[in-house]
């Protein structure tokens, strides 16, 4: 299922990232995003099929072993392309290739159109846009959000009393996966807290946006795209129920067969989006 990967940190100047390492030192750049409440895991079955990549797949900000935000601190998608900026400073990587799911899709495109020099391709899982909204609703959003900030300090995080329970309960989240791949986030994403077993990702991941983009705010960072880019889209996944928004964009995508998770779900979805980036990674 997995093959050889290097536990890394990264001291970043606002905060601390843990990450997995995969491939030849020497391999085209790549850093790899997961999604919501996801971690480095996500890549675990996909990576290693890679070809000719030196892929860093994060703990993004909040997520896995990763330092959540200060307090007061939020998590905007701007944020994290922050966050990959300062990541590639550090490894000292002028240009690099993104690969994204979900979330990371959609934080790797917004990255790709905001500094499009940067990035030399761009992969994507079954995301690519961030969730929009009509302009004269963005009062009523902001004030839900700022409300359910104040909640949160009442709240309290789920303790399940095994880990079986906790890898069943992520089988059935917002988005279901298969017991392999929740085994796997579990690895990374679960801690142990007294009664049994917690999440590490902050809480304040699960708050509303307070703020979303327009349509029109939001396409203008596909039309700023200017690398070479392929989107995979999941046949029964969330991009597959939108083929208004799939027609609009201006590059290729591919369609198959899973979930919204087809690249950890399973050992067949993760071989047939590595041999699509495959192909995609190796056109000159």
């Amino acid at each position: 299922m997995t093959s050889a990967v290097e536990e890394v940190r990264l001291s970043l100047p606002h905060i601390e990232l843990a990450a997995h390492l995969f491939g030849p030192e020497d391999g085209l750049p790549v850093i790899a995003l997961h999604g919501w409440l996801d971690n480095a895991n996500s890549f675990a079955r996909l990576a290693p099929k890679l070809e000719g990549l030196r892929i860093v797949a994060l703990d993004m900000a909040g997520h896995g072993h990763s330092d959540h935000r200060p307090p007061g601190a939020g998590y905007a998608l701007w944020d994290y392309a922050y966050d990959v900026l300062q990541v590639a400073e550090q490894l000292g990587w002028q240009r690099f290739a993104l690969l994204g799911h979900s979330m990371g899709a959609i934080v790797s495109l917004v990255l790709a159109g905001a500094v499009p020099e940067r990035v030399s391709h761009l992969a994507m899982i079954d995301g690519v846009i961030p969730p929009t909204a009509k302009a004269d609703n963005a009062a009523e959003r902001l004030g839900m959000a700022l409300q359910a900030q104040m909640n949160l300090q009442d709240k309290r995080k789920n303790v399940h009393d095994s880990l079986d329970r906790a890898i069943a309960a992520r089988m059935k989240g917002l988005v279901a996966v298969s017991h392999e791949a929740a085994q796997l986030l579990a690895q990374r994403g679960l801690m142990p807290v007294p009664g049994g077993y917690t999440w590490r990702s902050d809480s304040r991941l699960t708050l509303p946006s307070p703020v979303r983009l327009t349509e029109e705010q939001a396409m203008a960072f596909v039309q700023r795209v200017a690398c070479p880019t392929r989107l995979v889209v999941a046949a029964d996944g969330m991009l597959a129920q939108h083929p208004e928004l799939l027609a609009r964009l201006p590059f290729g995508h591919e369609l198959l067969p899973g979930g919204h998770h087809l690249h950890l779900n399973d050992e067949a979805g993760a071989i047939l989006v590595a041999d699509c980036f495959n192909r995609f990674f190796a056109v000159p």
